[in-house]
């Protein structure tokens, strides 16, 4: 048993399903995992704040973690989820400035932390990892960009499709469809398409209507992926 638990610490405390780590010899990842500190979060839980002057990277090691803005009267506006393997707060760790979105644990996260002066040097001195930064960067530019052509460009129908196909990608697959568990609730849709729970629900029901979608308990299950890509491709001419 108490192998078994040694086993289970040391597994909680590896990076080495980090995106920007993927392929690093684990001489090279070894002195990082000891530079980092290590905690767990509970659903619900602030991991860091908007507009917070602190400046270290951070790692989800496992679990999901939601990026948002609140405003002045307290509604929540959100980016995206974070999941298992991807990075945070390396722009307020490059350039010094406030962070620009609340994080908060979306499920039972395990965070690894590390200061911006030693992930600075760790981009110095590994152009690898430098470079999977540049990625990661290119990468959230790129959902950025599309995001904004969303806002500006589509009927709040098409948003709400976009959003679900986004999801349906990163779930797991059930032959042409997906399963999205658990899905978000359609007040959290409609503040990822600038929208209101009920604009939200009357497409979710037009969709369920037409067989494409189907609610299972907590989870939604998209049945075919490719019919609603083709949807998505229809008003957005990608």
């Amino acid at each position: 048993m108490a192998e078994m638990q040694s086993r289970a610490a040391q597994a909680s405390q590896s990076l080495t399903n980090i995106s920007i780590f993927a392929g690093l010899p684990s001489n090279i990842l070894a002195p990082i995992e000891k530079r980092c500190r290590w905690r767990n979060y509970e659903p619900g839980e602030t991991i860091v704040d908007y507009l917070d002057a602190s400046d270290d990277v951070f790692f989800v090691v496992s679990g999901e973690a939601r990026v948002s803005i609140y405003s002045a009267d307290g509604k929540a506006i959100t980016f995206s989820d974070l999941r298992s393997g991807d990075v945070f707060g390396e722009i307020a760790a490059i350039d010094g400035c406030p962070r620009s979105a609340a994080i908060e644990a979306r499920t039972r996260c395990v965070i690894a932390s590390i200061s911006s002066l030693a992930f600075r040097e760790l981009l110095q001195s590994n152009p690898s990892v430098a470079l999977a930064v540049l990625r990661y960067f290119g990468a959230k530019v790129r959902a950025l960009t599309t995001r904004v052509y969303e806002f500006s460009a589509l009927a709040v129908s098409n948003r709400v499709q976009a959003e679900i196909l986004r999801l349906a990608k990163l779930a797991p697959s059930e032959g042409r469809g997906a399963c999205i568990d658990p899905a978000p609730t359609h007040a959290e849709i409609a503040s990822r398409v600038s929208s209101h729970r009920e604009a939200v629900t009357r497409e979710l029901n037009r969709l369920s209507r037409l067989g494409i979608v189907e609610r299972r308990g907590r989870a939604l299950i998209v049945k075919d992926v490719e019919h609603l890509a083709a949807m998505v491709r229809e008003v957005t001419g990608e």
